[in-house]
């Protein structure tokens, strides 16, 4: 397995080399984000350990620009920033996993052998669905192009139905995923914020299957 380092603290980015080495892994090393992008996009590695804070080019930068060309190299992110809006940006802008400074090696390879069991299938950064688009990093739903404002709540609905284009979600997956399971909250709500989702988004592009849930319409070439 060939891995891809990309960090600036020298004796980190040292320690990790030799200890990643040292677990039989092939290991190439840059410092600055630039040169990382170059890397991940023209060699052939099967993971990338990827800081935030670099010269010349973030590592948030870094994997929004590998997303945004369709390129699905599993990402370990590593930052010394531990709040958990830094983690979430991190995650949205397209890393599979987030690591905080310091911490444990033993955490770190875990974590990586992880990634590299799942493979790299498609993770895209904005996901669509015919003229239905949804980034979640900005926040942001489009419809043929126009900008939809959804709540809290639709945003989630939608981005888990998008996720899964061409399935029946049923109801109780709904509620376990969109909503807090700490609440006890009632099935029909699940009907109410499809509609409200219907009335922004177009009743056609979501469909009820009868007794077992809901999904996207087909749209051409889905």
């Amino acid at each position: 397995m060939r891995l891809l380092v990309v960090e600036d603290e020298a004796r980190l980015a040292a320690a990790l080399q030799r200890g990643l080495q040292a677990e039989g892994f092939a290991v190439d090393v840059t410092g600055d984000g630039q040169d990382g992008l170059e890397l991940a996009r023209h060699g052939d590695y099967d993971a990338m350990i990827l800081d935030v804070m670099l010269p010349r080019l973030s590592g948030y930068r870094v994997v929004r620009q590998l997303r945004a060309e369709q390129k699905w190299l599993p990402v370990l992110m590593l930052s010394a920033k531990d709040g958990e809006y830094d983690q979430a940006d991190g995650l949205d802008c397209g890393a599979d996993d987030y690591l905080t400074k310091p911490f444990s090696y033993v955490v770190l390879l875990a974590r990586l052998r992880a990634l590299l069991r799942r493979g790299t299938p498609e993770r895209p950064a904005v996901l669509r669905h015919g003229d239905l688009e949804l980034d979640p990093a900005q926040r942001k739903v489009t419809v043929a192009g126009a900008e939809v404002v959804l709540t809290a709540r639709e945003f989630a609905l939608l981005e888990y139905l998008l996720r899964r284009p061409g399935e029946v979600v049923s109801k109780t997956e709904l509620l376990d995923h969109v909503w807090d399971a700490a609440l006890d909250t009632a099935a029909n709500a699940v009907e109410v914020y499809v509609g409200y989702l219907r009335r922004k988004i177009g009743r056609e592009r979501l469909e009820t299957v009868r007794g077992a849930g809901y999904r996207l319409a087909a749209v051409d070439g889905s």
